[in-house]
């Protein structure tokens, strides 16, 4: 379970990456590499590095040290930026704008080739939104932005997606579609880096990087991790390489669970009134 780097296929190559934001090493020399065609998880608690990992990756955040490359090139690549999606943990659209007339804007924001009208109604019925595409943005549920803001993401045929904590705010039911729309895009081909702190979601995950304090505990499938660990679950997997990174010491056990559980209860309370998503701070996640 040694973190991929350096391969021909390498869409992303990650190395010694380093992050400060004042006192705070949000990145502290985090090395990983994702190969094309992967859905390639990033677990941990809120403040383990994720959001900024993926900031770093699309060329938002410059680290302090180290170096990305992103399909062959040296962060940030004007060459690159076309041919990745991201989709942020809180919407990114304009509100008074309907559907349709958001994704007509990204798509030719970046002068997405062919007949942008075709395109633009491919990726609504991609994301299950034909029906609602001349719905302003501020009228939508906390579910059907998150498929706005996917399809936004799409609509310029990226062969690389960025999802930021995608199901963040959203009830288990649209939590399930959602990672179907996921999975469905993986065996379309795209390359999928997805963050988040929900266990039973990195299982959906060819690969997992498990993170913490901007740190790489360990990185592998899902059944490499719980077997490497000699657990059942990749709750009681995390908490051993946790565990492991403290040199034994359990004092940090309850970070990951209590805050997977509070999001199970929020979720719960959610179900009825489906609101949007809190963004995060760049150093958040």
């Amino acid at each position: 379970m040694t973190p991929t780097t350096g391969r021909d296929d390498a869409v992303v190559q990650a190395v010694g990456l380093v992050k400060r934001f004042g006192s705070i090493r949000a990145l502290d020399g985090l090395t990983l590499g994702v190969q094309r065609g992967e859905k390639y998880g990033l677990l941990g608690p809120n403040g383990s590095g994720k959001t900024t990992l993926i900031r770093s990756i699309v060329g938002l955040v410059a680290p302090d040290e180290g170096e990305v490359r992103v399909l062959g090139e040296k962060v940030p690549s004007p060459l690159t930026s076309s041919r990745i999606g991201y989709m942020t943990q809180s919407a990114a659209l304009y509100e008074d704008l309907t559907v349709r007339e958001n994704l007509f804007f990204f798509a030719r924001l970046f002068g997405t080739p062919g007949q942008t009208a075709d395109r633009v109604e491919e990726v609504l019925r991609l994301v299950h939104l034909t029906d609602r595409s001349g719905t302003p943005v501020r009228a939508l549920s906390g579910g059907l932005r998150q498929r706005a803001s996917l399809a936004a993401a799409l609509i310029h045929e990226p062969e690389l997606l960025l999802l930021d904590e995608p199901t963040v705010g959203v009830d288990p039911e649209l939590r399930l579609v959602l990672w179907d729309h996921f999975d469905r895009l993986n065996a379309l081909g795209k390359t999928i880096i997805v963050s988040t702190h929900v266990m039973e979601e990195a299982e959906r995950c060819g690969r997992i990087a498990l993170l913490r304090a901007g740190r790489l505990l360990a990185e592998g499938s899902p059944l490499e991790l719980k077997q490497g660990a000699g657990a059942a679950s990749m709750e009681a997997a995390y908490l051993h390489y946790a565990s492991q990174a403290d040199g034994g010491d359990g004092g940090r056990r309850s970070s990951m669970t209590d805050e997977g559980r509070r999001s199970s209860r929020t979720d719960g309370a959610r179900r009825s009134s489906r609101t949007p998503p809190k963004g995060g701070a760049a150093d958040e996640g």
